[in-house]
């Protein structure tokens, strides 16, 4: 029996539900995400900002022909070389990300994965070392029951061949939940969180996390990483907050 008509005879009966919202998962589905969450996702396009990946309004280019960035960028760049983003967070994309991260989903890895690999897949070439998921502290991991970070990099290394290295960056101690902070709170609570291992001296590494909101975590991953000895620092999230100024 094919794997179609496997599935075919156990939805009949035990229906398969979408895990953002409980429609009985049908024809184009991504499980576990029915096919009206998955077009319900608002994919990010172009023009972006070459260094942060934030969409900008127009694609008018500077005089010089260096490449379009956005004001926080061209005032003062981040310590990562580019960050991309799949979809914007709101709607079924929000709410897939709310199932996989706080109710404990993990199969929605694999669709989450899906989407990033449909829009950032050119990020996942030969030219990157390593995938890193953002880490978690021990206990917040311990709490939660695992990483979604690390569960999406594991997931893009097995569609890509890229190596997933976790043990390549951790947290040096725990920190407040991002939230409900401010920009300038959320660069200070995780000011000197992470420590990276001498592993990545030279590498292009890739860091993988579910949210971009301000770019605070990103940032201090990157400068840890730079600090190690890291070639090259690229960042890419499932979904990115766009109504948050850098």
């Amino acid at each position: 029996m094919s794997l179609s008509w496997a599935t075919a005879a156990l939805d009949l009966l035990y229906p398969s539900l979408c895990a953002v919202c409980d429609a009985t998962l049908g024809a184009g589905r991504r499980d576990p995400l029915c096919l009206a969450c998955w077009r319900g996702i608002e994919r990010i396009d172009g023009p972006l900002c070459e260094t942060c990946g934030r969409p900008l309004p127009s694609f008018d280019r500077a005089p010089s022909g260096a490449p379009p960035r956005c004001p926080p960028c061209a005032t003062v760049p981040p310590p990562f070389d580019y960050a991309r983003a799949a979809g914007v967070y709101a709607g079924p994309l929000r709410d897939a990300l709310h199932a996989f991260k706080f109710d404990g989903k993990r199969a929605l890895a694999r669709p989450l994965g899906e989407l990033v690999i449909e829009r950032c897949g050119g990020l996942l070439g030969p030219h990157v070392d390593a995938l890193i998921g953002v880490p978690l502290t021990r206990a917040r991991q311990r709490d939660r029951g695992f990483n979604q970070a690390a569960l999406l990099a594991a997931h893009l290394g097995a569609a890509s061949g890229l190596p997933h290295k976790p043990r390549w960056l951790a947290r040096r101690h725990g920190t407040r939940p991002q939230t409900e902070l401010t920009a300038d709170e959320r660069r200070a609570n995780v000011a000197g969180a992470f420590r990276a291992s001498r592993r990545v001296a030279g590498a292009h590494v890739l860091l993988v996390d579910d949210i971009f909101t301000t770019g605070a975590t990103a940032a201090e991953c990157a400068r840890t990483l730079r600090a190690a000895g890291a070639r090259a620092i690229g960042m890419v999230a499932v979904a990115r907050v766009l109504a948050v100024t850098l």
